[in-house]
């Protein structure tokens, strides 16, 4: 414990009178402040509190002793406050996947920029993750595992990949209960998908279908309003589709093949040396983005 953090002890056990009460102001452990109460009172070589019949009160020593504390923190704090400041500025480059970024990390770092103006931010929405180094990137918004164990990522939350069609489609055509009747159906694929091949199962061991597409399109939000307009059969991650499945106008199908679920992470470089502006965003988006029911379905909804 350094001399201010016990200073700053001090004039808590002085405002609520109690070391229990400063101890839990401060969340720390009731011994805690004792041990620093009593470190203040031995480099001092004097009482600094008393106890009377209800409450701690300062000794004459104590008094002095707060008055000047109270000034050395307030300067420290407004030191700390001007530096971390000074280095709230700069250019700050985001990324995530276009559909999810568009979503949930376009306004988010609007309203982080409100907060912090002198921050410019750059927010590039890609679905390919792009090198953080070569690109310059301060923080990733990933979706999936990561390829690249040297990043440093925290787990937000999780989406599942669903296979979905509207009801219209659906009304005519013949049951899907098992990969295998896909074969029979018109499908929506991404231009990027390997083989135009569907693996399924909790680790993709399940069956495997190649697939023959009715439509094409390289782009997730097409693929999403074709689905929508009953064009066919289309398999899309669920924070992509989740208010359409829960209004009904999506139906999910073939829940039991699911592969498992793809987190949902922030990544930076490196969490040891991240510039303040960047620990600033760090934070304040893992806080917001984990709160996302988004990335919390469960596989069964």
């Amino acid at each position: 414990m350094d001399r201010l953090d016990e200073l700053a002890i001090f004039l808590e056990v002085l405002q609520h009178g109690s070391l229990a009460a400063a101890a839990r102001k401060l969340r720390r452990s009731a011994p805690a402040v004792t041990r620093a109460i009593a470190s203040l009172e031995q480099r001092f070589g004097a009482r600094l509190v008393e106890r009377t019949t209800r409450r701690l009160a300062p000794t004459e020593a104590g008094l002095r002793l707060a008055e000047r504390a109270a000034v050395v923190l307030s300067a420290y704090n407004d030191a700390v406050q001007d530096t971390v400041s000074a280095q709230l500025k700069g250019l700050l480059r985001i990324t995530a996947p276009v559909l999810f970024g568009r979503r949930h990390v376009a306004p988010l770092v609007m309203e982080f920029q409100a907060l912090h103006p002198e921050i410019q931010i750059e927010l590039i929405l890609n679905d390919r993750n792009l090198e953080m180094i070569d690109q310059g990137i301060d923080v990733a918004v990933r979706i999936g595992n990561l390829a690249d164990s040297s990043k440093v990522a925290r787990r937000l939350g999780e989406v599942s990949v669903v296979v979905v069609a509207s009801p219209e489609y659906l009304e005519y055509q013949t049951p899907v209960c098992h990969p295998a009747d896909l074969a029979a159906h018109q499908i929506i694929l991404s231009s990027n998908d390997a083989f135009n091949e569907w693996r399924f199962g909790p680790h993709e061991e399940g069956p495997r279908v190649r697939l023959s597409p009715h439509l094409l399109f390289n782009d997730v939000e097409t693929r999403r309003l074709a689905v929508i307009a009953g064009k066919g059969i289309a398999r899309l991650l669920s924070y992509q589709v989740a208010d359409e499945l829960a209004n009904g106008t999506l139906v999910r199908l073939l829940p039991e093949f699911e592969p498992l679920p793809l987190p949902v992470q922030l990544v930076v470089q490196n969490i040891q040396r991240m510039p303040i502006k960047v620990r600033a965003f760090w934070d304040f988006s893992r806080e917001k983005l984990s709160q996302l029911p988004q990335i919390h379905s469960s596989r069964s909804e």
